[in-house]
C-alpha cells in the first residue's frame, strides 16, 4: 500500500476547500488555493526535469512559501531537505552536496549565502527565488523565479504511489561532534507522527489555530505545527521571527488556539512588560521542547496565563516526538 506525506494537505483541501489554511501578515490562503499552488509548483519543478527520488532543498523561513514547496515537492515523490535560514555558503554547500541536493528554494533575504554555496554545490543544479512580493516575478541570471513558476505551470494533480518507507524529508541535526547528519524520515515517521499529535496528543480539528513561530525547516515546527494542523483541517498563523509583541499581537487578533515553542519563547512571555496589554484568552493549549522546561517557569505561566503547557520529548530522527 502506497503512502505520501502530501496526502495531509491533499484531504483537508478536499473537504474543506475554502477555510482558511495559512496566515501571514493580512495576507490568507485558503485550502483550495494553497493546494491548487502546490500542485502548480509540483509541475514546475517536474518541468525542470526534477525527478522521482531526487531532493529538493528549501531555505525558507515560515512563510507560505515554505509550505507550497514542502508539499509540492512531495507531489513528485522528491525528498524534501529543510535547511536553516542562517547557513553560512560554506555549510549550503556542505548540506546540498552531502543530501544530493538537484534543486534549492531560497527565500529573497538569504540569496546572498545561498548563492554563494550553490555555486559550488557539485550536483545542485536548479535555484528557485521565493520572494515577498507576489508582483515581482524577477530572479538573479540563472536563477528561477517561484512565482513565475507557479504562474506558468500545469499542475501535477494525483500523488504519487511512494511507499510508506520511503524518504520523505531529509533533517540534518548536529551530535557532539563533526558536521551535521541528515536523517532520512519516511513517509510514514511523517504521516505518523503528524496524526498522533493531532489526534492523541493534543485534540486537534479545523477550529484549531496555531501559531508558527517555531522553524519549520526544524523537526517541531514541521510536524507539530505545519503537519497535524494542516491535517486536521486548522489554520497556521505564521511568524517568521519570534518577537513577544508580534506573537501576543497574533494571539489576540486570531484568537490563537494553540502555540508551540522552546522554554526561551515562554520566558520571553512570561516577563513581557506589555503582556496585559493583550487578551490571549482564546489559548486553549501549549507545547514545549527542544529544551528543559523550567518547573517554576511552566508554573508561573499556568498561573498567569491559565494554561497548562505539556512538555514534549523527542529527537530529528524520531520525526521528532519520541
Amino acid at each position: 500500500m502506497s503512502l505520501n506525506l502530501g496526502v495531509v494537505l491533499r484531504e483537508s483541501a478536499k473537504k474543506n476547500p475554502d477555510r482558511t489554511a495559512l496566515v501571514i501578515g493580512e495576507s490568507t490562503l485558503s485550502y483550495g488555493v494553497l493546494h491548487d499552488y502546490v500542485q502548480r509548483f509540483a509541475g514546475a519543478l517536474e518541468k525542470l526535469g526534477i525527478a522521482r527520488g531526487q531532493h529538493v532543498a528549501l531555505m525558507l523561513p515560515n512563510v507560505p512559501q515554505f509550505t507550497i514547496a514542502y508539499y509540492g515537492a512531495h507531489y513528485i515523490g522528491a525528498p524534501v531537505v529543510p535547511m536553516n535560514v542562517l547557513l553560512a555558503p560554506d555549510e549550503v554547500t556542505y548540506h546540498l552536496d552531502d543530501s544530493d541536493a538537484v534543486a534549492l528554494i531560497v527565500w529573497e533575504g538569504f540569496l546572498e549565502q545561498a548563492q554563494a554555496g550553490f555555486a559550488r554545490a557539485e550536483y545542485c543544479k536548479h535555484l528557485i527565488v521565493a520572494k515577498a512580493d507576489p508582483s515581482d516575478v524577477t530572479a538573479p541570471e540563472g536563477a528561477h523565479n517561484m512565482t513565475a513558476l507557479i504562474g506558468r505551470s500545469v499542475p501535477v494533480t494525483e500523488l504519487p504511489d511512494t511507499m510508506p518507507d520511503d524518504t520523505a524529508v531529509m533533517l540534518y541535526t548536529s551530535g557532539t561532534t563533526g558536521r551535521p547528519k541528515g536523517a532520512e524520515l519516511t513517509h510514514f515517521n511523517m504521516f505518523y507522527n503528524a496524526e498522533y499529535a493531532g489526534t492523541k496528543l493534543l485534540p486537534m480539528d479545523e477550529g484549531t489555530i496555531a501559531l508558527a513561530t517555531l522553524p519549520l525547516f526544524h523537526s517541531f515546527g514541521q510536524t507539530v505545527i505545519q503537519n497535524a494542523v494542516l491535517g486536521a483541517g486548522g489554520t497556521v498563523v505564521l511568524l517568521p521571527r519570534f518577537d513577544p509583541d508580534a506573537a501576543f499581537a497574533l494571539m489576540q487578533k486570531h484568537r490563537v488556539t494553540l502555540f508551540a515553542g522552546v522554554p526561551t519563547m515562554y520566558f520571553a512571555l512570561l516577563n513581557h512588560a506589555k503582556a496585559v496589554d493583550y487578551d490571549i484568552s482564546g489559548l486553549e493549549h501549549c507545547v514545549s521542547g527542544g529544551a528543559a522546561m523550567p518547573v517554576e517557569v511552566m508554573k508561573a505561566f499556568d498561573e498567569k496565563y491559565g494554561v497548562n503547557i505539556l512538555e514534549g520529548y523527542g529527537l530529528s530522527e524520531t520525526s521528532p516526538v519520541a
